[in-house]
């Protein structure tokens, strides 16, 4: 059975809790985006100002996280996490009482600016899982896919789940309940003590003042994780806005499910594999199947295909993510010492979430100039810049393993 071979993943003591303490935080974080945009919206009665209020604290998080994984890698996650998640209660409480009094606009984008100093739960995750798996690489291999597998199920249930709270109850209940959820998570996730990896030692310290954007082959990756961000952010509003022109606006929702589902499944199928090429190559082998997938919502899209085919299309596409993003995941942690392996990973998804606000940006001005079906372009694009940005690296390590190969 294929997933029996994830059983070996959880042989450390802890492992098991520390992933579920994390999966709440996370669902937390999949839940914000819906949460504060239902929120302003029906309180201010303007989409405009809420997009804009998310987008602003998407950004204001993707700055803050490096800052906190460097804090992380030097003091430990839990005396870290815990004081930062604590300290979102402040700007998130005087965000509810600011929507709800008619406070001035500006007073929205500060709270929530404010409020993202949440940690990266799922950076420190594969640090531990990097620490405790680091004499295997098998073990890592499908510790990063269930990681991946894991963030496209709370990016099912996190956008559904808080929909559901602030149509239902009420629309400030999505957010409450988030940061009730986030809060709850990360301080279970800091109190499993056992999985920490280890404060570095005095002399690796001395060396943390060099720029970690400076390791080679770091920059490229970080372009990957932008360019698949873009391609997150456009493909989901280009979906919103094609169901919404065919009058199935309801269906988005269910669309945006598949492709989530799609990069589960193949997440969890790429785990089960043994890896036998290197973690460049394999990163390459991702990024092109994904700009090959990509082709197909484009296709349907400017076919002006129905809900039901272009969410086989979206489903088919979805499946080329998670085998990409768990092969970049892996050479981020090939690529960059131990010691500061937490601002690596902020790293890299800050990298991501910035290219998710590029890429709704750029494709709600698609959308609204052009065809519904011609916004699929741009998430294409995207994913063929993530291939061409990954080729260089791929190519000389199969080159040097060659050349190795030969020498012996």
């Amino acid at each position: 059975m294929p997933f029996a071979r994830y059983r070996p993943v959880f042989a450390a003591p802890g492992a098991l809790t520390f992933t579920l303490a994390g999966l709440l935080g996370r669902l937390a974080l999949a839940m914000y985006g819906v949460s504060i945009v239902v929120l302003i919206a029906d309180r201010r009665g303007s989409y405009a100002l809420a997009g804009a209020v998310s987008a602003v604290g998407v950004l204001a998080g993707a700055a803050l996280m490096p800052l906190l994984g460097r804090l992380v890698d030097r003091l430990g996650q839990a005396r870290v996490a815990v004081p930062a998640v604590l300290a979102t209660a402040l700007p998130t409480g005087a965000l509810l009482m600011c929507v709800r009094s008619g406070a001035p606009d500006w007073t929205l984008f500060l709270c929530w600016a404010l409020s993202g100093t949440s940690p990266n739960l799922g950076g420190m995750a594969q640090a531990r899982w990097a620490h405790l798996h680091r004499n295997d690489t098998a073990a890592l291999h499908r510790a990063n896919a269930l990681e991946q597998s894991l963030d496209e199920l709370c990016f099912m249930a996190g956008p559904v789940l808080g929909m559901v709270l602030c149509t239902t109850l009420a629309p400030e209940a999505g957010l409450l309940a988030a940061w009730t959820l986030g809060t709850v998570g990360t301080l279970l996730f800091a109190a499993q003590r056992g999985t920490e990896p280890p404060l570095p030692e005095p002399a690796q310290l001395a060396s943390t003042g060099r720029w970690l954007i400076a390791t080679r082959g770091f920059p490229a990756l970080l372009a990957a994780f932008l360019a698949a961000g873009v391609l997150f952010g456009s493909q989901e509003v280009t979906t919103l806005a094609y169901t919404d022109a065919l009058g199935r606006q309801a269906a988005g929702g269910v669309l945006l499910a598949l492709v989530a589902a799609g990069s589960c499944a193949s997440g969890l199928a790429f785990g089960a594999i043994r890896p036998r090429r290197p973690a460049a190559v394999r990163l390459a082998f991702g990024a092109g199947a994904m700009t090959l997938l990509m082709l197909l919502p484009l296709a349907a899209g400017r076919a002006g295909a129905g809900v039901v085919v272009l969410g086989a299309a979206l489903l088919a596409a979805g499946s080329g993510t998670a085998p990409t993003m768990i092969s970049g995941m892996t050479l981020v942690q090939e690529l960059l010492p131990a010691h500061r392996m937490n601002e690596a990973m902020a790293l890299a998804v800050s990298a991501i979430l910035v290219g998710i606000s590029t890429g709704a940006t750029l494709g709600g001005t698609l959308v609204q100039h052009t065809t519904p079906g011609t916004g699929y372009v741009l998430p294409a694009t995207a994913a063929t810049l993530a291939l061409l940005t990954t080729l260089p690296a791929a190519l000389r390590t199969r080159t040097h393993t060659r050349t190795r190969t030969r020498t012996r």
